[in-house]
């Protein structure tokens, strides 16, 4: 019998292939069921992936503390912390079968590195038609980057410093620059980030060479020296917004010496909430949307550093990680 395009089914015995972190700082590809779509169901292909260094690195290393097992389970994550556990929160891929509206249709998910996947129709996101597939892989990286913006509450004419010229570091950076009449300016350790400033029409300064004082800070470097760094160049009642996540490692910050006769505000932000001040209007969906939508500018294909054959990742997955130069490492299905 033929099946009507809003009914379209998997065959049975239908299996997929996804990425598992078998033990500390050990992966492999694990061969799994896959059911067949309902009526509200979509079944994706995926096309890409993308590493999120920071928060995947954590996990592969297992430092995700017991206080945060719960807190930290991804959408569609598998398994248990620490190990083992499927991970991952970037897809990008094409519906091959659901209702008739979405076939064929390009969409991101939070969902792990795997190369087919079945999803409620609501927890996919149609890309633009102008998004390039490709570079959807940093849907996520921009949400959490918006979410920062939003937690920071950068104002026109605001001067802010954003530490860490990583994916989301450079995305808040790319972001605040947009926003009439700021000086924004990112800030690393490695003085060859500069190009990649210059890449995104931002203003750049090595960490050791900050000068002056400003109205926000950003930290996104899971760096306590970089903190410091912020709070030394915190202006009277500036905002310092902590957006790195350190794992199950402490870290010293330095209340003493001018931090108390400034009046500074140091404050978390981290994506699963949206702020309080935006809540009541903005849903997770209306947020995800709007970061795909932020994706339009070519020039942030630079924030991709590399890319992996999906097949060829548990064996250079390690190295990914551990290579300076990553930003968003691409996986290609």
């Amino acid at each position: 019998m033929k099946l009507d395009q809003d009914e379209q089914t998997v065959s049975g015995g239908a299996h997929a292939l996804a990425l598992w972190f078998e033990a500390k700082e050990t992966c492999g590809l694990r061969e799994e069921g896959l059911p067949a779509p309902s009526n509200d169901e979509v079944l994706v292909r995926t096309l890409f992936s993308g590493i999120s260094r920071g928060t995947e690195s954590l996990i592969f290393r297992g430092a995700v503390p017991e206080s945060e097992f719960d807190r930290m389970r991804g959408p569609h994550m598998q398994g248990a912390f620490p190990f083992p556990v499927k991970y991952g929160y970037a897809a990008v891929g094409h519906v091959e079968a659901g209702p008739h509206h979405l076939l064929g249709k390009s969409v991101f998910a939070l969902h792990p590195h795997q190369d087919r996947f079945v999803l409620p129709v609501d927890q996919v996101t149609v890309l633009p038609e102008t998004l390039p597939p490709q570079r959807a892989v940093l849907t996520a990286n921009m949400e959490t980057a918006l979410n920062i913006v939003w937690d920071a509450a950068i104002q026109p004419g605001d001067r802010v410093a954003v530490f860490g010229a990583g994916v989301v570091g450079s995305l808040v950076a790319y972001l605040s620059s947009r926003i009439v009449g700021t000086e924004t300016v990112l800030v690393d350790l490695d003085p060859e980030r500069q190009g990649l400033a210059t890449d995104l029409g931002l203003s750049f300064s090595a960490a050791d060479r900050l000068d002056g004082e400003f109205d926000v800070l950003i930290n996104a470097t899971a760096s306590a020296a970089a903190l410091e760094n912020a709070i030394a160049h915190a202006g009277v009642e500036a905002k310092i917004v902590e957006a790195s996540w350190y794992g199950d490692r402490p870290v010293t910050i330095p209340l003493g010496g001018a931090f108390h006769s400034r009046r500074l505000s140091l404050v978390s932000s981290q994506v699963g909430a949206v702020p309080a001040s935006r809540r009541a209007r903005w849903s997770y969906a209306r947020r995800l949307a709007k970061a795909l939508d932020l994706l339009l500018d070519d020039r942030l294909d630079c924030l991709i550093s590399g890319e992996t054959r999906f097949s060829e990742l548990p064996a250079a997955y390690g190295r990914i990680l551990s290579t300076q130069d990553t930003l968003c490492h691409r996986i290609r299905y």
